[in-house]
């Protein structure tokens, strides 16, 4: 059997741990990667009990079933594609699952006492990235005004003109619009 000499088990343990570290860092990503799509996916969003309620007026949204047979999931309209501010929606969404483990959204009641200000951080979010995620599927480009209405293809042009951004008109296309809390 040959014996390695000093100087070769010298030279050895380096590239062993560049390999070692090499292959971590490898399954490290794929790891991350992995994470990160299986959070990203509508039965990763519904499963806790109070995404129940949004599940249900997503399923009955023209979001979920329409003339096309194209669906658009939670991650297409709430998690953004490029990954800075991917992963900072991410991070931001660890308080829906802290509120849903403290228990401040656990009931449809609780839940509602919450949906005004849950909805306008979303539209807030949405408006300060001009409504990116809409604008992944909607193009005004690629919109044909031929087969929308007359009012909508003046809405349109007037949004534009004026800056506007999807959800500003377009609120509660996919969930329930809340109902504005009385002022105290």
């Amino acid at each position: 059997m040959p014996r390695f000499s000093r100087e070769s088990r010298k030279r050895s343990i380096p590239l062993a741990a560049f390999v070692l570290v090499f292959v971590a860092g490898i399954l490290a990503l794929l790891l991350f990667d992995y994470t990160l799509h299986a959070t990203s996916t509508n039965a990763f969003c519904t499963s806790c009990h109070s995404m129940q309620i949004t599940k249900q007026e997503y399923e009955a949204s023209i979001h979920y079933a329409n003339a096309s047979g194209v669906s658009a999931t939670c991650a297409d309209c709430h998690i953004p594609e490029a990954f800075v501010p991917k992963m900072i929606t991410k991070v931001i969404a660890l308080k829906d699952v802290y509120h849903e483990l403290a228990g401040t959204i656990d009931t449809p009641e609780k839940y509602e006492a919450h949906r005004w200000t849950m909805a306008n951080r979303v539209w807030d979010q949405m408006i300060s990235n001009d409504s990116r995620e809409c604008r992944g599927c909607h193009n005004d480009e690629r919109m044909v005004t031929s087969v929308q209405s007359e009012l909508a293809v003046q809405s349109h042009e007037r949004a534009r003109n004026e800056g506007y951004t999807c959800v500003q008109c377009h609120k509660g296309v996919a969930h329930t619009l809340p109902e504005e809390p009385d002022e105290e």
